[in-house]
């Protein structure tokens, strides 16, 4: 028998049109899902929901929908499953990030930042379980991107810190809430895990300081910054049937980063 991953029905991937996000969406696609991205505001969600479509041979249809915004998140996973069939996994990957001293945060930042690293996380996530609970479907996998910065604190150069406190607390905070969610929902067939991504090249990390790019790249063990595809080919294992007794833990592909 050869091994080999496949899912199917739908997968819901929140912030799939870029980055990480999108690597999930390509990779559950080729592993024969429909896909639903979700997205706030990007202008490519569209175009690269028809060209994922056209290369895969499946269904793939972008929504707009603010995760934060728990009404809106249910009544787009209601359209998604009438246009796209069965959900059966969710990616709660959308994520926002703001980098400035700790002394110049403003609450504005705090709500920007965990109103989608952890709220939108919560709302898409709790309504994907709770229709599985009401339809008695036991096989729901969620997958949460959280990042290793749940528990490390990333450096600028040797000496300094990366300047983002809300962002690194919003993942801690996420990655415990996989935990929660995992053992309250063991009992519906539903499993929940956390990706803890290390660095990556993304559309966000491409307009960092270069130097700064340079300096965390060379202190990881394989020297490099990760793709995106090398992100989400972990994301879709944790999805599919063969993680089946997988449930409330932390996959952590950062290249060695954390080893230390």
């Amino acid at each position: 028998m050869v091994f080999e991953i496949k899912l199917t029905g739908t997968v819901i991937c929140t912030g799939g049109n870029r980055g990480i996000g999108l690597g999930i969406s390509k990779v559950a696609a080729s592993a024969g899902a429909n896909v639903a991205i979700f997205y706030r505001s990007h202008p490519d969600a569209e175009k690269n929901a028809a060209e994922i479509a056209k290369e895969y041979g499946v269904k793939v249809k972008a929504y707009q929908c603010d995760v934060s915004d728990a009404a809106l998140v249910k009544k787009t996973i209601k359209q998604a499953e009438e246009d796209l069939g069965q959900i059966t996994g969710l990616a709660a990957n959308a994520g926002v990030s703001v980098v400035k001293p700790a002394t110049e945060l403003t609450p504005e930042d705090f709500h920007k930042i965990f109103d989608v690293n952890v709220l939108g996380v919560f709302n898409t996530a709790q309504a994907v379980a709770q229709h599985w609970i009401e339809t008695g479907f036991k096989k729901g996998s969620i997958v949460v991107t959280s990042s290793m910065s749940s528990e490390i604190y990333n450096q600028s150069g040797p000496t300094q810190p990366l300047t983002q406190i809300f962002y690194n607390s919003s993942k801690g905070a996420v990655t415990n809430m996989v935990k929660g969610l995992a053992a309250e929902w063991a009992e519906h067939g539903i499993r929940v895990n956390a990706l803890e991504p290390g660095f990556c090249n993304t559309e966000q990390t491409s307009v960092m300081d270069a130097k700064i790019r340079e300096y965390q790249a060379s202190s990881v063990p394989m020297k490099r910054f990760s793709e995106p595809m090398e992100q989400a080919y972990p994301a879709i294992f944790l999805l599919s049937e063969q993680a089946s007794y997988i449930t409330g833990t932390q996959l952590r592909p950062d290249g060695g980063f954390t080893v230390y």
